[in-house]
């Protein structure tokens, strides 16, 4: 047989749910510790969930930009709507997870449904959401940090919590405005009037992102019960935090300022919706944690969507509070709870919600820095990465190579990377990874009918096909330049494939 019809075989060939399931329990050494229960599972998601889209993307869809239509005070329809699209999403998931309940994700859901190509390319692309994502979130619990110690009086250089391109960027802009500094340049602007050089060279790069990602790795190496346990406190304040906001933000709302609700009209609202879906993404990082579950067959689905559901309805309140108390065109600023709580003098309680702000970034880097290192790890178990990367810490249970390794890149790159470059390419890869999923489970109730299934997604292929549609109608609006950089990621994927993953798959027919 050809080597061409050899590896075409290959790349369509899947591994039946029967045998993934007892690859998780068969290798000793590659064995993660079983240790999180329900509770766990709802708070890794909310932890992911609840995050930037809050505290910083919410003000920017409610009140709109040069670019885009805001929402105004339908903001909260807004979420609504995406929650029903991240529902459809999170239905999916959920029966994948009760039937595969191993480390991998979407990644190994397509191994059982899609063949051994697009798993690779699944693998490749979550990349983009876990790792890439996490970079962007880093930069921005910088930038955060960076504000509450000023705040509280501590001195923090700028040049230590930016990175150089952005910080030089500024300064030719407020050059160019004749010194005029805007609210968003001051902390770049900052940086690039007082950095220090070394032989001529400008040493601006974001430490405090490197410090954060240090940290959450070596809590997440020592054992995923303290991950899962640090991370409970962290939402368990951090929703203490946003109900806070809610009590006292109430009693500033002037129902003046939700006249006229739709102010934009459905196109504005639905914008809204486009913008603030991937407030939502975290959800599917709990079924990473698969196999580190006491009962994934029921606690998995209860996880998934429990987590959505009451993510969804402190998001709706917030929203409707944050846009009673100022006008919605006030509110396109970085931080719009604690800008509002300012504007109406609560300086003390604007502070407040500044920390939860930190908080709640940290344990969406937790819950990320969390998932892209299975992925790898599952990976590496199937021979698709080198099985260096699988190891398993002998005392913690972790896999603690792949963990270190993440903590390294993405540390590596939150120093020196802008912001908006990162969050262009985590949108579309993200997309793309829910609406195989959905198709994955249309598949896979052809080829495995009678399979014993825990939980079902409903109206099957309705609901998946639902999923699918909101997906490519939302990565259809995303700017061509993310395209690009998109399928070049996936052509640098296609090529390591090619030239590691066919050659060392465990899958690999015996006559090549």
């Amino acid at each position: 047989m050809k080597r061409w019809e050899v590896l075409a075989r290959q790349v369509r060939r899947t591994k039946d749910i029967e045998q993934l399931n007892a690859e998780a329990e068969a290798a000793p050494d590659q064995k993660l510790k079983r240790s999180l229960g329900v509770i766990d599972l709802i708070s890794l998601g909310i932890g992911a969930i609840i995050g930037t889209g809050i505290f910083a993307v919410i003000g920017t869809a409610a009140a709109g930009s040069a670019h885009h239509l805001g929402a105004g005070p339908a903001v909260s329809l807004s979420f609504v709507i995406t929650s029903v699209a991240c529902g459809f999403c999170a239905l999916s998931y959920a029966e994948f997870a009760s039937l595969v309940p191993r480390a991998g994700s979407a990644y190994s859901y397509a191994y059982a449904t899609l063949g051994e190509l697009v798993a690779w390319i699944i693998g490749w692309d979550l990349i983009i959401e876990y790792a890439v994502g996490n970079v962007a979130v880093a930069i921005g619990w910088a930038a955060y940090f960076h504000q509450l110690c000023a705040g509280l009086g501590l001195s923090i250089p700028a040049w230590l919590s930016v990175d150089y391109r952005s910080a030089h960027e500024a300064g030719l802009a407020v050059a160019a405005a004749g010194g005029q500094v805007g609210p968003d340049q001051a902390l770049y602007y900052a940086a690039w009037l007082h950095h220090p050089t070394i032989l001529g060279v400008p040493l601006i790069f974001n430490l405090l992102a490197v410090l954060i990602v240090a940290a959450i790795t070596w809590v997440l190496v020592i054992g995923i019960k303290e991950s899962a346990r640090t991370n409970n406190i962290m939402v368990a304040v951090k929703l203490v935090i946003l109900l806070f906001f809610i009590a006292v933000g109430a009693q500033y709302v002037k129902p003046v300022n939700w006249s006229p609700f739709m102010p934009n009209g459905f196109a504005g609202v639905w914008t809204g919706a486009s913008l603030i879906f991937f407030a939502f993404i975290g959800f599917d990082a709990i079924s990473t944690v698969a196999e580190e579950c006491r009962n994934p067959g029921r606690d998995l689905p209860i996880g998934i969507i429990g987590s959505l559901v009451v993510s969804t309805v402190v998001y709706v309140a917030i929203a409707a509070v944050l846009t009673g108390i100022e006008p919605w065109r006030h509110l396109g600023v970085a931080d719009p709870l604690a800008a509002v709580l300012a504007h109406a003098g609560l300086n003390r309680a604007a502070g407040i919600v500044s920390l939860g702000a930190v908080i709640s970034m940290t344990s969406v880097l937790l819950v990320f820095q969390l998932g892209q290192p299975r992925i790898f790890f599952a990976m590496s178990r199937d021979g698709l990465l080198p099985a260096y990367f699988a190891k398993v810490h002998p005392r913690y249970r972790t896999p603690h190579v792949t963990t270190i390794w993440t903590g390294v890149a993405v540390a590596a790159v939150a120093a020196v990377t802008n912001i908006n470059e990162m969050v262009e390419l985590t949108n579309i890869g993200t997309l793309f990874a829910f609406a195989l999923v959905n198709a994955g489970v249309i598949i896979l109730r052809f080829t495995a009918p009678n399979h014993p299934r825990v939980f079902k997604t409903p109206a099957v292929p309705l609901v998946p096909l639902c999923g699918i549609a909101m997906c490519a109608y939302l990565m259809a609006g995303l700017p061509w330049i993310t395209w690009i950089r998109f399928g070049a990621w996936l052509v640098i994927g296609l090529v390591l494939y090619l030239s590691y993953g066919a050659r060392h798959s465990l899958l690999k027919p015996r006559s090549a």
